[in-house]
């Protein structure tokens, strides 16, 4: 997650816009998560508009890609996918087609059909699969087995017990429509999120944004703060969802290759261009871990990543070493920064 750090605090969701010279706010809760608009613009009743028509983009995504409600496309690709191919919108496709490259680009360690173990964890009941249920739904991961026909706009399953999660990506995707759709509002100055992705267009009149990765055992606190322009963010980290259990954190990043959640890295911060780049990496380079990760960030041009490792010390690319700041904060030392 991150913070944004602002002279007034921030509203309660589904309060009235907050106004000052111009800045307007809002935070609603959709897609499961929080998701927040802030935006400059001297004509009020434009940028209403301007949040209005983000707000309600996110409610279209959430409809179509949320694994929660039975009507939504990716429930009927789950739900049927497996007996014959399925016909799916364009918008889907080219998501499915992009989530299949990340899988290759990184050997597996990001892939869509994790989720035939993933939905096997209950994170509020405290509940794991056993070993033997793991073995069993490790036989149905594997992007190879997701069969995309892009003439006919097609997914197949290829083998029984498959199904997929955009949870890794439908929020990067969010946030990149949102930007897409304010800019098309006469908008230059904005900061987009959802949950832990956020995309921010222009500057703050002046000054970058300010974005603190949040410090994963201190609850409050960053470790780090960033200044960005014109850029997408995104972290992924073990306390979002997690458990507990004798002695090991179980949280909902889970590693394809073993249906478990990896133990040495506690959260990860990608900058890219766009929001499914930044998002589908923070889940990539948490799999892969420090060392594999980072070397993959640094070989894609744009890209820049923030490891907090399992010790709590801070590993960054190369393409940040000028702006990144550790936050000044007491016992800030206790996460020295090293370039990897």
């Amino acid at each position: 997650m991150f913070g944004f750090f602002k002279p007034a605090p921030h509203p309660l969701a589904g309060s009235v816009d907050a106004r000052a010279q111009g800045w307007m706010r809002r935070e609603e809760a959709i897609m499961g998560t929080a998701i927040g608009v802030e935006l400059w613009c001297e004509n009020g009743a434009q940028g209403e508009a301007a949040t209005e028509a983000v707000l309600a983009e996110m409610h279209r995504i959430d409809r179509a890609m949320s694994p929660h409600k039975p009507d939504s496309e990716l429930s009927r690709i789950n739900r049927d996918a497996a007996a014959g191919p399925v016909e799916v919108s364009e918008e889907m496709m080219r998501l499915l087609q992009r989530a299949a490259d990340f899988s290759v680009l990184s050997g597996g360690a990001f892939d869509l059909t994790y989720a035939a173990i993933g939905h096997l964890y209950d994170y509020r009941a405290r509940v794991q699969p056993t070993p033997e249920q793991i073995e069993k739904a490790r036989a149905a991961v594997g992007h190879r087995f997701l069969e995309l026909d892009a003439r006919r706009s097609t997914v197949r399953f290829a083998r029984p017990g498959m199904r997929i999660d955009l949870g890794g990506f439908a929020k990067g995707h969010a946030v990149d429509n949102a930007a897409t759709i304010l800019q098309s509002h006469g908008i230059r100055h904005a900061n987009v999120s959802a949950g832990g992705d956020s995309r921010v267009l222009g500057d703050r009149r002046g000054r970058p944004w300010s974005i603190g990765i949040r410090d994963p055992r201190r609850a409050g606190e960053v470790v780090a703060v960033l200044p960005l322009e014109d850029v997408s963010i995104s972290t992924s980290g073990d306390y979002e969802r997690y458990f507990d259990d004798g002695g090991e954190r179980c949280h909902h990043l889970i590693d394809p290759a073993t249906g478990r959640s990896p133990k040495g890295v506690r959260s990860v911060t990608v900058l890219a261009d766009d929001g499914l780049t930044s998002e589908a990496m923070s889940k990539t380079v948490f799999v892969m871990g420090v060392q594999r990760g980072l070397r993959l960030v640094e070989a894609m041009p744009g890209v820049d990543a923030v490891v907090v490792d399992a010790d709590g010390r801070l590993h960054y690319s190369s393409g940040l070493a000028a702006p990144l700041r550790e936050a000044p904060r007491e016992g800030a030392s206790r996460f020295p920064m090293t370039t990897t």
